[in-house]
């Protein structure tokens, strides 16, 4: 009899082994679907957060082209209209 309890002992610490070995692999395929989630969610976000950064570029192309044509264009003005003369 005690071979069989020792061979019924040795079966419940393997079922419980595996079980464990089980919830733990659960767990880490769970983590791993959360985690391929979030990484979607932050590749969409970084898509769009990209689209934004290069339409802000052009934005500021602009604005730097008019600030730089408005330059061009007050040089001109003074180069043709001479300063009143101060008394």
């Amino acid at each position: 009899m005690a071979n069989a309890e020792i061979s019924l002992t040795a079966h419940k610490i393997n079922e419980t082994y595996v079980k464990a070995l089980e919830e733990r692999v659960d767990c880490l395929e769970s983590r791993n679907v959360f985690q391929d989630d979030v990484i979607e969610q932050l590749s969409e976000e970084l898509a769009v957060h990209q689209s934004e950064i290069t339409e802000l570029k052009k934005q500021i192309q602009l604005v730097a082209n008019r600030i730089k044509d408005s330059g061009q264009l007050s040089s001109d003005k003074e180069q043709i209209e001479p300063p009143p003369p101060h008394y």
